[in-house]
């Protein structure tokens, strides 16, 4: 089978080659695809990936189980006939991600990648480009399935599925990699459980959590070591989750407390955006020249992972690679990978993904794109029943919504009054002058939003 990787210059793209060289069912991935649009980037990675193949060789596994790697830079040689396409890109690169993250910045509001003003202007950008690359899909690769983790992949994958329909899944790792760890301390096996999780991608909570029909959320809560030792008991803190009564996903961090959050960052060196230009810029001068490609990218990713969101912890809190959205079997290549067994294989899984609402959720469209335990399977992929949310959830996950619809409009229209109500309307700038001035920033600081309201006939509004 053939997997294209969209965005295959990206620094995390050897974690899904390493879940596929441990992956050794059939039928299995015998080729992967990377397409990106910088030549350079897509060569060092293949590097990584070619140091990463003669290793697994060289501890026991047969050349003929090692997916054979292509690089090309022309989109529809990638696709034409992929079986799966998983995208992870970033539209404007990292100089956006900054961006992103100073303009909002700059103004007092909440400077992150996917949360808040940051994650609009990402979509704004990386709505058109996405809709193009699907369109590519459905003419080269009519039969396969897009995995979407390009972020905001709730927002993404709800503009892809315009074009590809339930085709098109999102991916997100904290979600699942909540129930594992939880499963862990609890000494339970995860595949027991069953998550009661609802939300949106970056905006979710987990409700209950239920072995053999018992719900065993309130030991969690009740359990100052375990819930202490959670990602989300060190960003929240034990008393605000026993106060909430679940445990949030840990992007609502940004939420529950933006006025802690902010000053945070903004009394960081760097922010995150920032950091990872220096980091990045360091590793890709050094992999071509290193004596092993593949341990520099491991020891690199391990150094990264460990100040993710570094900002909403302790200072003395001590990262553990597991808890790390990008490690270990259900980091976002291990969902990736769960998905694609599932299908190609009928290897039924449970997963927490970004797919059609349906009625799963009362209260919101039927074609809004949520994230809540779905059923994978070959006959298709169906919606797990969850408890209703209630009203701060609902109305949360509804505001949010909203502004992701009216960025998915104006990306595609160029419409600048849809973009303003978007900034205007989200909970985190409840401004309409503050959301001009956020728009004029990152048109200003970002030619590719810029681009993309370019054209719209409202344009001078």
């Amino acid at each position: 089978m053939k997997l294209t990787i969209v965005g295959g210059g990206g620094f995390r793209v050897p974690d899904v080659y390493r879940a596929l060289l441990a992956d050794s069912g059939s039928p299995r991935i015998t080729e992967v695809w990377l397409y990106d649009v910088g030549a350079d980037r897509l060569e060092a990675v293949r590097t990584i990936l070619a140091s990463a193949a003669r290793r697994a060789q060289l501890h026991g596994t047969d050349a003929a189980s090692v997916p054979a790697v292509h690089a090309t830079t022309d989109l529809d040689v990638a696709l034409s006939d992929a079986d799966f396409v998983f995208s992870a890109i970033r539209v404007g690169g990292l100089a956006g991600r900054v961006a992103d993250e100073r303009v909002a910045l700059s103004l007092g509001v909440l400077g992150q990648e996917t949360v808040g003003p940051g994650g609009i202007s990402y979509g704004l950008r990386t709505v058109p480009v996405m809709t193009a690359i699907a369109e590519r899909i459905a003419a080269v690769a009519p039969r396969a399935v897009l995995i979407n983790f390009t972020n905001p992949a709730g927002m993404i994958t709800e503009a892809l599925q315009r074009v590809l329909g339930d085709r098109a899944v999102g991916i997100c790792d904290t979600p699942s990699g909540l129930g594992r760890r939880i499963a862990a301390g609890l000494g339970i096996d995860p595949r027991e459980v069953q998550l009661d999780y609802a939300g949106l991608n970056h905006l979710g909570w987990l409700r209950r959590v239920l072995h053999r029909g018992e719900d065993v959320l309130p030991r969690v809560l009740a359990d100052d070591a375990l819930l202490g030792s959670l990602e989300e008991g060190a960003v929240f803190g034990v008393d605000a989750l026993r106060t909430l009564g679940n445990i949030p996903n840990e992007y609502l961090y940004y939420y529950y407390c933006n006025r802690d959050a902010v000053p945070a960052i903004l009394e960081r060196p760097r922010t995150r955006g920032e950091q990872l230009v220096v980091d990045q810029a360091d590793f890709f001068s050094r992999v071509r020249g290193a004596d092993d490609p593949w341990q520099l990218w491991q020891d690199t990713s391990a150094a990264r992972s460990a100040t993710y969101m570094a900002e909403a912890k302790p200072d003395d809190h001590v990262a553990d690679a597991e808890d790390s959205p990008f490690q270990g079997d259900d980091g976002y290549a291990g969902v990736a990978l769960s998905v694609m067994r599932a299908v190609a294989r009928d290897e039924p899984a449970t997963l927490v993904l970004n797919v059609r609402n349906g009625g799963t959720i009362p209260g919101m469209p039927v074609d809004a794109v949520v994230e809540v335990p779905v059923r994978v399977s070959a006959q298709g992929m169906v919606t797990q029943q969850v408890t209703q949310p209630d009203l701060h959830q609902l109305g949360l996950m509804q505001q949010l919504k909203a502004c992701e619809r009216h960025t998915i409009d104006a990306a595609l229209s160029g419409s600048r009054v849809q973009a303003e109500k978007a900034f205007a309307l989200h909970p985190l700038v409840q401004s309409l002058p503050r959301a001009r001035a956020l728009l004029d920033g990152y048109t200003r600081e970002i030619p590719e939003v810029a681009a993309t309201l370019a054209a719209g006939a409202d344009h001078t509004c």
